[in-house]
């Protein structure tokens, strides 16, 4: 069975389930991107209805940090974007436009016209960055025989989409979107449907994800080890100990975590270890 090495010791494994933002892809390039265009095009929508939205309280919506001009330079690990799923987005932006006046039904319009103008924008860049030293990694796991696995909070088919983007699709056996399962992260379904799927238990499965909610769905799953990853603030070139709307710290914050690491580089496969 081939050993996963890390700083804090090592663990005898069959698989390794990823989540996808912040882990395998560069969070900020990808969600920061849709989240300025699907705010924009909100703040934009509410505006051409004589409403307005508080620019000083459009980052406490999604969990985002932004920077003077509006540009999101980071993201609370534990807020609505990293951590909800797309429908939990859509309701939080659809109560706001029914707080502002508008009737559920022309506030769910307006935020699905958001959402299309979004997703049409990152069809168009696909603004899709690795995590340093991802690629040596997984092409570490293939060699190894390890089993590779997504599990996500975003849905199926666009995180096959992301992953094609970045031309990594083929390294994984199972890619699950929180769509195919009852109950999201922190809950171990998504986990468990991964094990069952690629023919292995939980014990001996790792789990590598940036959020305390991934680190929370692989110890309710049994898994043999939850590991965190911080690089993403550093990569991302933003003070990770930044507040977001004057509010509380949004550092990486992994209570839950049997192993943290920063970086990719710090992890490593001795392959058919007994």
């Amino acid at each position: 069975m081939p050993e996963l090495i890390t700083p804090q010791g090592n663990q005898s494994i069959s698989a390794i389930l990823f989540d996808k933002d912040g882990t395998l892809l560069q969070f900020v390039s990808l969600w920061g991107s849709w989240g300025e265009c699907f705010l924009g095009q909100f703040t934009l929508q509410l505006q051409q209805r004589d409403l307005e939205f508080p620019a000083q309280h459009l980052p406490s919506l999604l969990g985002t940090i932004h920077d003077a001009e509006g540009k999101i330079t980071d993201y609370d690990r534990n807020g609505p974007l990293a951590m909800g799923t797309m429908s939990d987005l859509y309701a939080i932006l659809c109560w706001q436009g029914y707080l502002l006046g508008l009737s559920w039904a022309e506030s769910m319009e307006l935020v699905d016209y958001c959402r299309r103008e979004a997703d049409a924008m990152l069809e168009r860049s696909r603004p899709v960055l690795p995590l340093p030293g991802l690629l040596r990694f997984l092409d570490d796991c293939a060699a190894s025989g390890l089993l590779l696995a997504v599990v996500t909070a975003d849905e199926t088919a666009a995180a096959e989409n992301h992953l094609r983007w970045l031309g990594i699709r083929d390294y994984f056996s199972v890619v699950i979107g929180t769509d195919q399962a009852e109950r999201g992260k922190p809950f171990p379904d998504m986990v468990q449907l991964a094990c069952t799927r690629l023919g292995v238990q939980p014990a001996s499965a790792a789990v590598i994800g940036d959020t305390n909610g991934d680190m929370r769905m692989a110890k309710a799953a049994g898994a043999a080890v939850a590991i965190g990853i911080t690089r993403e603030a550093d990569a991302a070139g933003v003070d990770s100990d930044a507040d977001m709307d004057g509010g509380a710290d949004v550092g990486v914050i992994l209570p839950d975590a049997d192993i943290i690491v920063q970086s990719y580089a710090e992890l490593s496969i001795r392959r058919n270890a007994r």
